[in-house]
């Protein structure tokens, strides 16, 4: 890819490692909207504009730094995926979900989206976040931002039952009413084996949620995360019928080491999409 950054707008041409609706539809994120060929794209209390043609990827935003690093755009996809397309398992799935980038989202606003997402469908994982944000975010003019942790303090269970949180809503609040802003921060530097003790010490805070927090918020690329989706392709792939997710997470992690998390997204949007049974 070609990269042009200026002061509010980042221009990328030759496109074939960015595909914006691969990158938004492949379960990383939760907040943006698609309209034809634009995307809102939401974080924390920022906002970028997507716009694209075959050849041609405009990012709009007042602050253009912060997306030029959540859209991942100093990484050389193509090496991943000429070293991915060397599996036998992966080649198609890589081919496929050829512009998906990992997003570097915010680790605090992936670990209460995540909390949210848990056996839950992605309508209603956006609506409730949108709730979230319009009631307790601060007005941007525009949008609403993702609640500050203080601000998520003060949401009641009740609260989070009324967006929609149903049994996770007791969850959520105390998990909320534990963290503060120095266990976030320490968080980020801890090794990755204290990184996943720490959450899933966390209510509503799975092994597979977990996975997805250090992927997503933390960068931590050699984790596999394994739901309904992997448990199959793995089945698939293996020709066996485990449900050991404990197992098929160390066995995709031993496999594809520090590339795990773009060969699980991969795996992911190529088999949820062509609907693997």
């Amino acid at each position: 890819m070609k990269i042009t950054k200026e002061s509010n707008k980042i221009t990328i041409l030759n496109t074939q490692d960015f595909d914006v609706i691969q990158t938004l539809n492949c379960g990383q994120i939760f907040r943006y909207v698609i309209d034809g060929n634009t995307a809102l794209v939401y974080s924390l209390d920022k906002c970028a504009r997507l716009s694209w043609g075959k050849e041609k990827i405009e990012i709009i935003s007042d602050d253009i730094d912060y997306f030029y690093h959540f859209f991942d755009l100093d990484r050389d996809y193509t090496q991943i995926k000429n070293v991915l397309r060397k599996d036998e398992f992966l080649k198609s799935a890589v081919d496929y979900g050829a512009g998906i980038r990992i997003l570097n989202n915010d680790v605090y606003e992936i670990l209460i989206s995540f909390i949210i997402s848990a056996n839950n469908n992605i309508k209603r994982i956006k609506n409730s976040i949108e709730y979230l944000c319009a009631h307790f975010g601060k007005d941007m003019g525009t949008y609403h931002a993702f609640p500050t942790l203080d601000e998520m303090k003060r949401v009641s269970i009740s609260d989070y039952r009324k967006a929609g949180l149903g049994y996770r809503a007791e969850q959520m609040y105390e998990t909320v009413q534990r963290l503060s802003l120095e266990d976030i921060a320490r968080l980020k530097n801890l090794p990755k084996d204290q990184q996943f003790k720490f959450l899933t010490s966390l209510k509503g805070v799975g092994e597979k949620v977990a996975n997805c927090i250090m992927l997503f918020g933390l960068g931590v690329k050699d984790v596999f995360p394994v739901d309904t989706w992997i448990n199959k392709v793995y089945n698939n792939l293996t020709n066996t019928n485990t449900t050991d997710r404990k197992k098929i997470t160390h066995e995709l992690t031993n496999r594809y080491k520090d590339l795990s998390g773009f060969a699980q997204q991969y795996f992911f949007y190529y088999y949820r999409d062509n609907k693997l049974k």
